[in-house]
């Protein structure tokens, strides 16, 4: 998960950072700038707190961080032929390798270390940086597009097959040889990106519409996304969630889509049981005799979650991580800034921007001021997106609660009197039952969350809500 600047800025837009990575675990992020490079953690939302700082090679290119090792692999412009690996605790260089042509890209895992250069791969072996194998004769690869398994166990590269189609071709990087090639998309190769254990390859071609992804090593397509219609787009990054139940995608616009991969079994249309399920049912059936092109289009999924960016035009990375113990998406940009946002995980919809960091230590007073004001992380992901505004807490009666309606991202104030309440099924909060999370016999319709109780007692109720379940920690 890495952007550099072969091409140069985009559109004429001016950039702060010439290089930025994610680390394979996403719990670092790299930034190359024209004095040298740094590095920070990603364990806290509030505070990016730096590790490592670099003026000693300028105008990087191109800066990778091995998990949350010491060891750092940097690509500077004045070099652009030279690869140099350092530790940067000890303050020493371990080696530098120097190629044939420019290095375009950099894949590290704990067995391999990738270089990427335009019609070559050279596969070393990370323990002593010994080259292992170089693969020659690539198609013309110009933006260094290639992808490595973070898993070290199979160590798979997947790269363009060829310049004009969306070939990919699978090798085996540790066994050093070919594995299969995927006919991935008509049209030429954006982006492409492992799951963590490196059994699934994501992929979007020059197009940007549509994002598909095949189990590994077999090459069988398992997913098909729509990312949309009306325009043609740039995908800039692919990156799945750490479980590989989601996956992310950014480009150039000011949306980054997240699409939910749920498990096969469970895509499978369940027997109709109203006039409009059936037919539902029976659309998907008329598929089957439409063009191929018609169908596949139907049958595509659509985004599960979105997070809107204030901008388009920069060149920016997305990756999904768990921070302080919730689900976030993390967007880098060129501009010189990483925005985290929250993300309901059940619920999908639209991620909630929480935080705003200037990469470079130079953010405005007006940004620094709206970040400051933000509240503290509360413990769970219901209140959080349900908490008021600091200004509104110390005059909210006692008899309104915030709840969040479907397609809202703010919090609105309704009575508990006569709305539905907020809170989360299983969290240790009145209201709803514990055990079964379901129905009270006084209940109101929550949309998208069935029926909660229209009021609170201070004790539990013996027996439960009395419609599913005999809990006796029920507060219903």
């Amino acid at each position: 998960m890495e952007a550099g600047a072969a091409d140069g800025p985009s559109g004429g837009v001016e950039e702060a950072l010439s290089c930025f990575s994610f680390n394979q675990d996403c719990t670092s992020l790299a930034i190359g700038t024209k004095s040298g490079y740094k590095l920070f953690s990603l364990s806290s939302v509030e505070q990016l707190d730096p590790v490592h700082g670099s003026n000693d090679i300028p105008d990087v290119c191109i800066v990778e961080r091995l998990f949350s090792s010491s060891l750092v692999v940097v690509v500077s412009h004045t070099k652009p032929r030279q690869m140099n690996v350092y530790h940067f605790k000890k303050g020493t260089e371990i080696c530098s390798y120097s190629y044939s042509s420019n290095v375009l890209s950099i894949r590290l895992n704990r067995q391999r270390l990738l270089v990427c250069l335009e019609e070559s791969i050279y596969i070393h072996n990370i323990k002593d940086m010994k080259l292992l194998k170089t693969i020659l004769d690539i198609p013309p690869n110009p933006t260094g597009l290639c992808a490595l398994s973070i898993n070290h166990s199979n160590s798979y590269v997947a790269y363009p097959g060829s310049r004009t189609t969306g070939e990919i071709v699978l090798y085996d990087g540790h066994a050093l040889k070919t594995v299969c090639t995927i006919a991935a998309h008509e049209g030429a190769l954006a982006a492409i990106a492992f799951n963590a254990s490196g059994s699934r390859l994501a992929s979007a071609s020059e197009k940007g519409t549509v994002i598909r992804v095949f189990s590994v090593p077999d090459g069988q397509k398992l997913y098909e996304f729509r990312r949309g219609m009306k325009r043609y787009v740039t995908i800039s990054s692919l990156a799945f969630s750490m479980d590989s139940q989601l996956l992310c995608a950014s480009s150039n616009t000011e949306t980054v889509h997240i699409f939910k991969l749920e498990h096969l079994a469970n895509r499978q249309p369940e027997e109709p049981s109203t006039w409009t399920s059936y037919m539902g049912k029976m659309l998907m059936a008329a598929t089957n005799y439409l063009p191929t092109q018609v169908s596949d289009m139907m049958n595509q999924d659509r985004a599960f979650a979105t997070g809107r960016l204030g901008f388009s035009g920069h060149r920016n990375i997305c990756t999904l991580s768990t921070i302080q113990k919730l689900p976030r998406l993390l967007v880098a940009s060129s501009s010189g800034h990483l925005y985290i946002y929250n993300l309901d995980p059940q619920d999908g919809g639209d991620c909630v921007l929480i935080k705003t960091h200037s990469l470079l230590g130079s953010g405005t007073a007006d940004e620094n001021k709206e970040n400051d004001l933000r509240a503290s992380l509360p413990q769970s992901y219901a209140a959080t997106v349900a908490r008021p505004s600091p200004s509104a807490a110390s005059t909210v009666p006692d008899n309104l609660v915030p709840w969040r309606s479907e397609g809202q991202n703010e919090a609105v104030m309704v009575n508990s009197r006569t709305a539905p309440l907020s809170g989360s099924f299983g969290d240790d909060q009145e209201g709803g039952c514990k055990a079964c999370g379901c129905v009270s016999r006084m209940g109101v319709r929550n949309p998208g969350r069935g029926l909660l109780p229209s009021r609170l007692v201070s004790a539990p109720v013996a027996g439960g809500c009395g419609s599913c379940c005999e809990s006796t920690s029920c507060r219903c």
